[in-house]
């Protein structure tokens, strides 16, 4: 009883929206958080002391203390919280002596911020995701304004993102059940599509649902498709285009335009995120850098393709090898274009899995290239001036060359003999490839290694956290209409100048028109699932889509169920809360039971005594 009376008073605690704090203010709550953690945990517990779900640390009475921290701005307290996790974990690491000790102190700010999320209700958990605050960095500036869930997801906090209250967050934000709305000073509010409920057509027809991220990314994978295409056709037979007058093939125009189109998205989502993003760096992922390699490359081949063509007649070979040049270039994309098709089946579990598997990988190899350019600089140095020493030398190419040979399994014993120098030469190569392919190797191998089990084990909270940072990725830059690449040309051209000197309700008139026009087609398609498949009131169709709907609990026709042979028998012989009554609290350690039997046992001692004493006087 009183469990449920903890909960329900922070319940009410968090239910009053509080108002619009200062930095300031932000800054002594998360202090004060900060200040109970290490209070909570003076010394160093084992973390799965903190994050079971029956924690003899984490009780119901600590989670009440913690909500009731924030007063009258309550609602800040799970931000507060995950960012008191923040300067935890970077005292860890400044701090090596104190590095478990702080460690868990973070996973146990992560904790509580879910444990106190998981008591609100659902009318509120909108507002305390999405609400944006300031705080004071550590040099005095104010932080760029930042939200509890984008928060979470910059500090890869699988605990918190993996709960069941931040996954319902982030699946409406991916159906569109919720919208993002943008206010003043950066400020967003998640608010309820008012038309979700709707059956009819029209009330679906709306430009504003190709910002919904499950669209979104539905139409990029449609326009890739398109662009792997065209991109297939202009390298099929490239040489065969040039002619005299040396004009340009129909499909290199559509590939180059569509490159152009990509790489504004990506600067233009960048540039917004570095304004608005406490750590940018954080929100750029693996498939960031992949498709800015993507770009840059096709913008080097269209560059090395206009350099041909701007040459004089009288140069034809050297606009043929610039073209061919160009084409080389081209075909070096390829394999970037088609590893982004993993992108199409990241909806699935173990698709979405070996991509945080790769992106850990790489970024765990971070220590093994910095080790590797280092020695290579000492073997590089150390062979050119053997090669040097005769007065001849081949450069630094035949150098480099050979040292990456041996890397990748394939050494060649034989030149260092013969151009470095005998023996000195052969003994720095040997040395080489004992450091390189037995000592470095074996390490980028244990890194992986360790990255892949550390993926594995916690599967499907790491692929929970994948999946949120996609749907937040999409709707995290502040953009009232979206028009996604390739037509964000037409926006950045014919549309946005408009912006700078129209009035706020022509310009909103101006997009909706322009959007309806463009992605009438797409939006048609939207509409139509809308109001005809995903709310249809037809019940096998629904089942087909959102599979059968889970059972309720406290249903007295489930608990109790009549039994349609009253002859024969009865079910609810033994009703559902007599059966009940002999179950465990799994929701309370032993030590916590124990704990409260004492208690218990204590008051009616107490009880027993004032009696006798009152018999006795």
């Amino acid at each position: 009883m009183g469990d449920a009376l903890a909960v329900e008073e922070q319940r009410s605690i968090l239910s009053t929206h509080s108002c619009n704090p200062e930095p300031d203010t932000i800054s002594k709550l998360i202090k004060r958080c900060r200040a109970l953690v290490t209070r909570l945990l003076p010394v160093e517990v084992e973390i799965s002391d903190i994050s079971d779900a029956t924690s003899s640390i984490i009780t119901p009475e600590v989670i009440e203390a913690f909500a009731k921290a924030g007063g009258d701005f309550g609602e800040a307290v799970p931000f507060c919280l995950l960012r008191a996790k923040a300067t935890f974990t970077r005292d860890a690491y400044a701090n090596p002596a104190d590095y478990d000790e702080n460690l868990v102190r973070a996973v146990a700010a992560e904790v509580l911020a879910r444990r106190i999320v998981h008591n609100l209700s659902v009318d509120r958990l909108e507002s305390v995701m999405s609400t944006r605050y300031r705080y004071r960095e550590s040099d005095g500036d104010t932080s760029a304004p930042t939200s509890a869930l984008e928060t979470a997801i910059d500090q890869h906090c699988t605990i918190f993102l993996s709960s069941s209250e931040a996954q319902h967050v982030v699946n409406s934000l991916w159906r569109g059940d919720w919208v993002q709305r943008n206010n003043e000073d950066m400020d967003i509010d998640y608010v309820p599509y008012e038309k979700t409920e709707s059956g009819q057509f029209w009330d679906h027809m709306n430009p504003e649902r190709m910002a919904v991220p499950r669209y979104q990314s539905f139409f990029r994978v449609v326009v890739w498709f398109v662009f792997l295409f065209v991109y297939s056709q202009s390298v099929q037979s490239p040489l065969d285009t040039i002619d005299p007058e040396r004009n340009w093939n129909a499909y290199e125009v559509i590939l180059y335009t569509m490159a152009v189109s990509f790489l504004l998205e990506e600067l233009v989502k960048l540039f917004k995120i570095v304004r608005i993003a406490p750590k940018p760096f954080a929100t750029i992922g693996f498939w960031t850098v992949v498709s800015f390699l993507t770009d840059g490359l096709l913008l080097t081949a269209f560059g090395l393709r206009v350099a041909g063509l701007s040459l004089e007649p009288t140069r034809e070979k050297d606009a043929q090898m610039l073209h061919f040049r160009s084409f080389q270039v081209l075909a070096c994309v390829a394999p970037l274009i088609w590893m982004k098709l993993l992108t199409v089946f990241d909806g699935y579990k173990t698709v979405g899995t070996l991509q945080v598997v790769v992106s850990r990988m790489l970024r765990e190899s971070t220590i093994f290239f910095i080790l590797l350019g280092i020695m290579a600089i000492g073997f590089v140095q150390s062979l050119y001036a053997l090669d040097a020493a005769d007065g001849e030398t081949g450069g630094h190419g035949i150098v480099v060359n050979n040292l990456i040979q041996a890397l990748l399994g394939s050494p060649d014993f034989e030149s260092p003999s013969e151009r470095f120098g005998y023996p000195f030469g052969l003994v720095i190569f040997y040395a080489w490839n004992f450091v390189s392919t037995i000592i470095l190797v074996n390490v980028l191998i244990a890194l992986f290694g360790s990255a892949y089990s550390d993926i594995t084990e916690n599967e499907t909270e790491e692929y929970l956290l994948f999946f949120a940072h996609k749907t937040i990725d999409l709707i995290r830059a502040p953009d009232s209409y979206v028009y996604p690449a390739p037509f964000n040309l037409i926006e950045a051209i014919f549309i946005a100048p408009f912006e700078w000197f129209l009035p706020k309700e022509w310009y909103t008139v101006i997009n909706r028109y322009v959007m309806t026009t463009i992605f009438f087609v797409p939006l048609c398609v939207i509409a139509l699932f809308e109001s005809q498949i995903s709310h249809s009131r037809n019940r096998r169709l629904r089942a087909y889509f959102s599979g059968p709907p889970p059972d309720e609990d406290g249903d007295p026709k489930i608990e109790d169920p009549d039994c349609d042979d009253d002859e024969d028998g009865e079910i609810s012989t033994f009703k559902f809360e007599d059966l009940v009554k002999t179950f465990p609290n799994t929701a309370l350690t032993e030590s916590a039971v124990v704990h409260r039997e004492i208690k218990a046992m204590r008051q009616q001692l107490d009880k027993l005594e004032k009696h006798f004493e009152d018999k006795e006087g």
